[in-house]
């Protein structure tokens, strides 16, 4: 595996970290292009009140800004979290030239579906410190249960 994926990965779960700290689902995105983080974020939908703040639409509108350009074909974008079917049809829209992402999200994310939702250049990578990443969500989702049952 390549050991950049693993430096940006680990770039990507700090913002997942931060989301966890204000009780959002804890997923972080950055997107690099020429070797350089261009946008980060992490979930930010219970702040904005916005079930589409998904932390991975919000560095594709960050990167795009920064470029300049709706097209995002020479960037690779890290999530911590297999993207669900909305940022994928985001990430086709933008054409992202590579996806790298750490946990499988076997509930809702874009391999439940039979049709491809990538452009069809999109490079894909999965499992990038696929257990630090689905650590921090079960750990995230049992405290929630914890704190419900009391």
């Amino acid at each position: 595996m390549d050991n950049s994926h693993e430096f940006y990965m680990k770039k990507a779960l700090i913002e997942a970290r931060r989301a966890s700290s204000e009780d959002e689902v804890p997923v972080g995105a950055i997107v690099v292009y020429n070797n350089i983080v261009i946008a980060k974020s992490y979930n930010l939908c219970i702040k904005l009140c916005d079930p589409t703040a998904h932390a991975e639409m919000q560095v594709i509108t960050a990167a795009c800004g920064y470029l300049n350009s709706r097209y995002l074909d020479k960037c690779i974008l890290y999530t911590t979290l297999e993207p669900c079917s909305m940022c994928s049809g985001a990430m086709y829209w933008s054409k992202l030239g590579h996806l790298v992402y750490g946990a499988k999200d076997e509930k809702r994310g874009f391999s439940l579906f039979k049709n491809h939702l990538f452009h069809p250049k999109t490079k894909i990578t999965k499992g990038v410190l696929q257990y630090e990443c689905t650590t921090l969500l079960t750990d995230f989702f049992k405290k929630k249960r914890k704190l419900k049952e009391k």
